[in-house]
């Protein structure tokens, strides 16, 4: 699964308006998902027992990260804190901190600090520009820090990798992994990224590959906010696929065919005022006269799709299948509750952000349903929108970064009534928040959903029974608040 970011490039006193009432649909074209989610800041953790990332904060014009949530994952934590002091063991390894000062102590050592610890609500935080100093006193192991990427080594655990084209009619690139890899994908005109969050991925010396393929003819390493690219160049779009328990990776020119969505783009005549979508670069609209769209009480929006086939779940399931085929199911249980739906697509179609919160908001539902699929982890993890400040709404209009903002209180009431039902199930569930798209762009309660497999193992996760138990739920909580959900629009 990944996250998108708000869409950056706008200037002061400009904004981006969506209308409640009145929709214009843009023509559909392929979007490239970015790394995170919003702006926030990352690192990620590399090591022999977990990898990991965490967010990071700004303090005093410093970057600062929680220590406890670094070393937890890789052992036994207790920590002691009052007013004056907060002492941290890990292993047989004591230590102390003093809130406000820029010193601590280690297995009895003194270390400076580049700034002043911060102790927040219990959290210990340091500057990111001590870990180097810091984290080799607890582990007892060398420790890398890449500070301006912010990903940190502890060991030896990096994953190399090679590359070549291959001379077939087509070319592909082939790219050989030292150990597996699940990197989320992602196309745009003349590039095809592979983004690797979770892999201690390195360079293989050069950071740029050139090969001798007219089609193929380069690609780029890059590392930034805990997480390494490669952006593979080409002269038509690509494909991912993936065989060797995910240590091999192929990439080839994409087979050519027409897409179509599921949704047809609705035309609507203005009536009071004009829809402002956000705008795409390349993309067209038009409006004509026509009748207006049926309303639907919900709206299931399968992740990914297309050329964009999401995470990697194993060698031959992509995260685009898995989400359309809950996608489907989900709609039946819905509608076997008497319950409208509509699908934003149902088969396997290529669709930006925007369209997806266009084409929901044109077909007024009562709530929306964001899937997405993963492998790390069980159970279901729930998100609601963590909204972004935003430009000032005006009237009828809602800033598009923000159009969430009216339906926050009742995307709180979906995801508190499918948590209970989760939990009934005895299904592991997660409530989170986050700056999500298209989520923040959505008119109505909304909320994503995302499905890991049960105990059982990824194979598991495609299986009817277990997509039939999560629909069920979904359906189940949905229901509960049909009411509720009503009465608030």
């Amino acid at each position: 699964m990944r996250w998108n970011r708000p869409v950056s490039g706008v200037g002061p006193g400009q904004s981006r308006l969506v209308i409640v009432t009145v929709i214009v649909v843009a023509v559909m074209i392929p979007v490239l998902l970015s790394v995170g989610a919003g702006d926030q800041k990352r690192i990620s953790i590399y090591s022999g027992s977990a990898n990991y990332t965490l967010n990071v904060q700004d303090r005093d014009g410093k970057e600062y990260v929680d220590l406890l949530e670094i070393l937890q994952p890789l052992g036994a934590t207790s920590i002691r804190s009052d007013r004056s002091s907060w002492r941290l063991r890990f292993g047989n390894a004591e230590s102390e901190f003093i809130p406000e000062k820029a010193r601590a102590r280690i297995r009895g050592s003194d270390f400076d600090l580049p700034g002043k610890f911060k102790l927040e609500n219990g959290r210990g935080l340091v500057p990111l520009a001590s870990l180097s100093t810091l984290l080799p006193q607890f582990l007892g192991a060398p420790v890398a820090f890449r500070e301006s990427s912010r990903r940190l080594f502890i060991g030896n655990v990096s994953v190399h990798f090679v590359a070549q084209v291959n001379r077939a009619n087509p070319p592909s690139l082939v790219m050989e992994f030292s150990s597996p890899v699940n990197p989320m994908i992602a196309t745009e005109p003349g590039k095809l990224r592979m983004i690797f969050t979770h892999e201690p991925l390195v360079p293989p010396g050069s950071q740029t590959l050139t090969f001798d393929s007219k089609i193929i003819p380069s690609a780029n390493y890059a590392e930034s906010n805990g997480a390494a690219e490669i952006a593979v160049n080409s002269s038509v779009p690509l494909l991912a696929s993936f065989s060797n328990d995910g240590r091999t990776i192929t990439i080839a020119p994409a087979p050519q065919r027409q897409l179509q969505t599921s949704i047809p783009a609705p035309e609507q005549q203005p009536t009071s005022a004009t829809a402002i979508a956000p705008p795409q670069a390349g993309a067209a609209s038009s409006v004509t006269n026509a009748s207006p769209p049926a309303t639907y009480f919900a709206v299931v929006d399968a992740s990914h799709g297309g050329e964009e086939r999401g995470a990697a779940l194993s060698d031959q399931l992509s995260e685009k299948d898995v989400t359309l085929a809950f996608a489907r199911r989900l709609k039946q249980e819905l509608e076997a509750r008497g319950l409208s739906t509509q699908l934003v697509r149902d088969s396997d179609v290529s669709l930006t952000v925007e369209q997806r919160a266009i084409l929901t908001n044109a077909a007024h539902p009562t709530v929306y349903i964001c899937l997405h699929a993963t492998s790390e982890g069980n159970g279901v993890r729930l998100y609601t929108a963590m909204l972004p400040a935003g430009a000032e709404s005006r009237g009828p209009f809602l800033d598009w970064d923000t159009a969430q903002s009216a339906s926050r209180a009742t995307s709180q009431v979906v995801e508190t009534s499918l948590a209970t039902e989760f939990e009934k199930r005895q299904v592991a569930v997660r409530s989170l928040m986050a700056p999500l798209r298209p989520l923040n762009n959505v008119t109505t309660a909304a909320i994503a959903i995302e499905v890991a497999s049960p105990a059982s193992g990824i194979v598991d996760l495609n299986s009817p029974q277990y997509q039939q138990l999560i629909s069920e739920s979904i359906a189940s909580g949905v229901l509960a608040v049909r009411d509720k959900l009503g009465a608030a629009r």
